[in-house]
């Protein structure tokens, strides 16, 4: 109960009454006048009844402490076993709870995010969480239902901010045993055709070693070796890149009898393939304005190391100047076109023509270094429509199309052909999608006849422009005209020189991302995404192989010309191959290095110093949860209740309502009010 006062008068003018009525008690104690006390008590009351005091009467009712159940349902919880241990433990803690009136039971399911890059169990985290509505004082305690494989545990439980009890109940048998394997060193980048270095690690954790295990290796899906290692010793893995780009690695170790799960015989590491600085070999027939823009593009490329001459001085022109002193330098025809030719990736002709710098046998050998798998890019100019042309050379054979000797000189904006907006090369050029391309004319075109390959291009009146072709083991691509500076020059707007001469020579090079007829498949967690480059109209469905065996058929969808494209959610983590024809792609969908899986042995020792710290307890629990500790409830602030489950209960209330009861209101207040007054009449009348 507490008093209030609420007067019928202001304040100010109830002061003043008092003070006058205290003045006049005073006054009739000073002249001991009969019946001065009578009159105080009297004076007395009227005062309080103007005051107007209240008694005020709570009505409070007692507040459930919260106890935080966090549940972990991590992928190393989803064995049968321990997922219906967890089950069973969960309902007879909730159904013990459940007898005590004073105890809020608050479930958190700390479940791992499938699509994570590196899933984890991070219960500390779930529990932060699921109480951060809770007041601290409500907070009776928190109890995990977990294999004790925790992975953001604190480095103290002040640094959580939980000031209660923590105790921890472990699914698992003493005495569990696993084998894992572990990528333990391993490069993220390397250059095609070298060596890496991978370093990997048996481990058997809960038992003693059994000696020597077998270890497969598969590169991109195929069986590579069959290594031994033995169980806590690091082993080496020498791996010859065999491919730029994203390389897959897995190693995988023999299961072991009784093991608690398998999921972790199996580590993956992705290795970036990376080419060395590709080699180009340009040589430009003469000077001319087109030159330079060829010369710029490729030394801008840091990849790329370039090898440029110009033929200034052809063997016909005699001015009569000494030798000694010409500051021009022999072209290396031999070391270049014989001795070294197969040490270049492309060969760029540039307004060449046949002018005797090269023997006519130096063409039959490029012919021959493309045919082995090599790469020629010819720029033409009017030299290709004349006697001179290198068409008229052994080299005629690896050419996509002959010269008919005639060139056009007329203003046209080069156009993407049907081939041309399919294939990657030139599909998407910026500029390309109006129907008047948004980029400056050209005025050259040299035609061509006896055309072969792709053509992705078309100059003045339709006429061929760019043509792609394969010849043999290499590739030969045929740019009809030598107008392609006027955009690096920005004429009339300019164009995507840059981006068109750069795709050319990639895909010459054979660069992957490039190729006409493609199957990617790329992953994103659980996430697959198949992509299929075609130069057709339609493609036929994909079929997915799961790390399981399981097949499943998928249809494509457009995604822009020559691309199909279809995305699915998978559940099953590990390498899945791709196949549409003769064409293969693998992914590997899921975590690569896992913390998930690296130790799946159940253990109290991770959470025990924090439960021990906070006055909890670590035990492990059965298979039908019988042998789950009493629960103990207490008001006491610091809980240590031994075999016991201690849980705090709080000693906050909850105001349901106020009572309230004026002391001299109604009759009492009247009955006091005429008691005093008529005291004091009947001792004045004596």
């Amino acid at each position: 109960m507490t008093l209030a006062f609420d007067p019928f008068l202001p304040l100010p003018l109830l002061l003043a009454i008092a003070l006058v009525a205290l003045l006049l008690v005073g006054w009739a104690v000073f002249k001991r006048m009969r019946g001065a006390t009578l009159r105080a008590l009297a004076l007395a009351a009227l005062v309080l009844a103007l005051a107007n005091p209240v008694a005020n009467f709570e009505d409070r009712e007692p507040v459930t402490s919260v106890v935080a159940i966090v549940v972990d349902r991590s992928p190393s919880q989803m064995t049968p076993d321990r997922t219906a241990r967890t089950d069973a433990t969960l309902a007879a803690l909730t159904e013990r709870l459940a007898r005590y009136p004073a105890f809020e039971t608050r479930i958190i399911e700390a479940v791992t995010d499938p699509d994570a890059q590196s899933p984890s169990t991070r219960l500390f985290e779930a529990l932060a969480s699921g109480i951060r509505d809770v007041p601290s004082s409500r907070l009776a305690g928190a109890v995990m239902i977990t294999d004790g494989q925790v992975h953001d545990v604190p480095g103290s439980l002040s640094a959580l901010g939980l000031d209660a009890p923590l105790h921890g109940l472990i699914v698992g048998d003493e005495g569990e045993f696993d084998r894992r394997i572990d990528v333990v060193r391993s490069p993220r980048f390397g250059i095609v055709g070298e060596d890496q270095e991978i370093i990997y690690r048996v481990s058997e954790d809960g038992a003693a070693s059994s000696g020597p295990v077998s270890v497969t290796v598969r590169v991109n899906g195929e069986r590579r070796v069959t290594e031994t290692a033995l169980p806590g010793e690091e082993s080496s893995f020498y791996l010859n890149l065999p491919r730029g780009g994203e390389n897959i690695v897995e190693f995988a170790v023999e299961a072991l009898e009784g093991e608690v799960s398998t999921a972790n015989n199996q580590a993956v590491t992705l290795i970036e393939g990376i080419r060395e600085n590709l080699r180009v070999l340009l040589v430009s027939g003469a000077p001319h304005a087109g030159e330079r823009a060829w010369r710029n593009l490729l030394k801008s490329d840091a990849s790329v190391d370039l090898v440029h001459f110009t033929i200034l001085r052809p063997p016909e022109k005699q001015d009569g100047t000494p030798i000694s002193e010409l500051s021009l330098i022999a072209f290396p025809t031999r070391e270049l076109f014989v001795e070294k030719i197969d040490e270049f990736d492309l060969i760029i002709f540039d307004r060449y023509q046949n002018r005797g710098v090269l023997p006519v046998l130096y063409y039959d050998y490029i012919a021959r270094y493309v045919e082995d798998g090599g790469a020629l890019l010819v720029a033409a100019g009017p030299e290709f429509a004349g006697m001179e042309s290198i068409a008229e050379t052994p080299l005629a054979p690896a050419l996509p199309a002959m010269p008919t000797g005639e060139v056009t000189s007329a203003g046209y904006y080069p156009r993407l052909s049907d081939d041309g907006r399919r294939h990657p090369v030139t599909r998407a050029l910026p500029g390309a999608a109006s129907e008047t391309p948004a980029w400056g004319r050209w005025f050259r075109t040299v035609g061509v006849r006896d055309l072969v390959g792709d053509e992705v291009m078309h100059g003045a009146d339709g006429e061929p422009l760019l043509v792609l072709n394969r010849y043999g083991e290499g590739r030969v691509a045929m740019l009809l005209s030598d107008h392609g500076w006027l955009w690096s020059r920005g004429f009339e707007g300019g164009g995507p020189h840059v981006a068109l001469y750069r795709r050319i020579s990639h895909w010459l090079m054979k660069e992957p991302s490039l190729e006409e007829e493609a199957l990617r498949a790329t992953a994103n967690g659980r996430t697959l995404v198949v992509e299929r480059q075609t130069m057709g109209d339609t493609t036929a469905p994909a079929t997915i192989t799961l790390p399981s065996g399981e097949t499943r058929e998928i249809q494509l969808s457009p995604a822009g010309d020559g691309l199909f494209r279809s995305e699915l959610t998978l559940d099953e983590p590990g390498l899945v191959e791709v196949t549409s024809g003769d064409l293969r792609a693998l992914a590997h969908v899921g975590a690569v290095d896992a913390p998930e899986f690296r130790a799946t042995v159940s253990t109290p020792d991770v959470i025990a110093p924090l439960s021990n710290e906070s006055g909890g307890l670590t035990q492990r629990v059965n298979e039908t949860a019988s042998n789950l500790p009493q629960i103990l409830p207490t008001r006491a602030a610091s809980v240590n209740a031994g075999d016991r489950m201690g849980l705090r209960a709080s000693n906050e209330s909850v105001l349901k309502g106020v009572r309230s009861l004026p002391l001299f209101g109604g009759l009492l207040g009247l009955a006091l009010m005429i008691l005093a007054l008529g005291a004091t009449w009947f001792r004045e009348g004596r």
